[in-house]
């Protein structure tokens, strides 16, 4: 699919780039395990820590202006394309589409109040987090893809979810009035019930998969848990590329994804013997389904304008789940566009942790309402672009098509390439930890040293 879209004028995104340092640091060395009894002036500062937390928590929400529900301005007269899908706004019909697949889609934010993360007494990821959060909400994306079937829409959403979005020049419906909706919806969704169960089953256990709990496969508690190996920890920035590496583990230590494998690609290339290694079986099985993760850095401090046209092409793929990226405190989970403006989730919202063990937890606060957008020429170049394939059929497809995308930066070099044969073996099972990068010039590769620097990226 390759929606064409109309230019018009860009909006930015709400906070500020240039905003106050909201890293909420707390030392792993707190707890002292020689000590039986808690003194006083331990409680008082364990309660002091608990207030700390709500405070850093509540400064995150109102910074980024979610206490405002602020929303974007959506030009009816232009296309929207999300995740490969393009809706006209325009028609009433697409829009409520477009709304349904929105609000469908897994929201992850911040989360205070859940068990401390091991090696400290930290209970929220408020200010620290974000990084992890858009790759859960990758990965959610991703394995909603997996395990539900084409078109699925979380069915509270038909009747729950009210129009939102703020269309510039909107004109009065002509057809279905909003007050004849919702009751022909409801009675559609009564004559399908028995249909909807199963996959809303299959929907809540996905989210709690997600939780924030020790014993959730792809929790904040895991993730922090699987990146020890590459040197962080709770309360530490997590760059793109760390998590695409966390995410490639988790997955792999699942239990309940035994089809699902995560490749990420080295040095900016996709490496096909790999893939093919990660996803054949021994016959009569068929290839394992397989979510690609390409880190990738853009540009120096802004986003080379190059690759501006390069990323929307991307976003029109079926193929592609979504971006993940931002700067340290601001990312964001990019997955779509209207004319020069990305659509995103942002994780920068702070709510209570929700308790799964309870039957029929609520799933209200894992779904957003209100779409958000920014001019694509502010995104950060840091970033990991994500990709899912559900057979060997679906992956020849996903080369052939990426090729043709990414051939829009070919006057620069390629944001990323695909190549027959092995990355280095070395690098091949594990997430790297010495920093080193690797520059592609062609046929010739460098390593340059970047301890000093917050991001693991090849530059382009």
């Amino acid at each position: 699919m390759n929606p064409s879209v109309s230019s018009s004028r860009c909006e930015g995104l709400s906070p500020a780039d240039n905003h106050m340092d909201d890293w909420h640091m707390v030392s792993s060395e707190s707890a002292l395990p020689q000590v039986l009894e808690v003194s006083r002036d331990e409680q008082e500062a364990e309660d002091r820590g608990k207030l700390r937390s709500k405070l850093v928590s509540a400064w995150n929400s109102v910074k980024y202006g979610w206490t405002l529900k602020q929303k974007s301005k959506f030009n009816r007269s232009s296309p929207v394309i999300m995740l490969g899908k393009s809706y006209e706004l325009k028609d009433q019909g697409e829009r409520e589409c477009f709304r349904h697949s929105f609000v469908s889609l897994l929201w992850l934010t911040y989360r205070r109040g859940f068990p401390p993360l091991a090696g400290g007494s930290l209970t929220t990821d408020s200010g620290w987090g974000c990084v992890l959060r858009t790759g859960q909400m990758l990965l959610a994306h991703g394995l909603l893809l997996h395990l539900m079937p084409p078109g699925w829409t979380w069915s509270v959403s038909h009747h729950a979810v009210k129009d939102d979005m703020d269309l510039e020049s909107r004109p009065t419906d002509s057809g279905q009035s909003s007050q004849e909706w919702p009751g022909k919806r409801v009675r559609k969704l009564s004559l399908g019930s028995l249909l909807v169960r199963p996959m809303e089953a299959t929907h809540r256990r996905t989210v709690s998969w997600f939780a924030d709990r020790p014993t959730a496969p792809f929790g904040i508690h895991r993730l922090v848990a699987l990146g020890k190996s590459s040197g962080k920890k709770a309360g530490d920035w997590y760059g793109p590329s760390i998590v695409a590496h966390i995410l490639q583990k988790a997955v792999a230590a699942s239990a309940d994804l035994p089809n699902l494998v995560v490749y990420v690609a080295q040095d900016c290339t996709i490496y096909l013997e790999d893939v093919k290694r990660l996803c054949e079986q021994p016959p009569p099985q068929p290839w394992k389904s397989v979510i690609v993760l390409v880190p990738v850095r853009l540009g120096g401090q802004e986003l080379n304008p190059a690759y501006i046209t390069c990323v929307k092409k991307l976003l029109t793929l079926q193929c592609c789940i979504g971006i993940i990226g931002g700067k340290p405190k601001h990312s964001l989970f990019f997955i779509g566009f209207q004319d020069d403006n990305l659509l995103y989730l942002d994780p920068h919202y702070c709510q209570p942790t929700v308790d799964i063990a309870e039957e029929n937890f609520p799933l209200e606060s894992f779904h957003c309402k209100y779409p958000r957008k920014m001019a694509v020429s502010r995104m950060d170049p840091s970033c990991t672009i994500g990709f899912y394939a559900k057979g060997q059929k679906d992956f020849e497809s996903l080369c052939t098509v990426v090729t043709e995308a990414l051939s829009t930066s070919a006057e620069t070099y390629p944001m990323f390439i695909f190549a027959e044969g092995h990355g280095q073996e070395e690098e091949r099972s594990n997430t790297p930890t010495n920093n080193i990068a690797y520059i592609q010039r062609t046929s010739e590769r460098r390593r340059v040293d970047t301890s000093n620097s917050m991001d693991e990226f090849v530059l382009l």
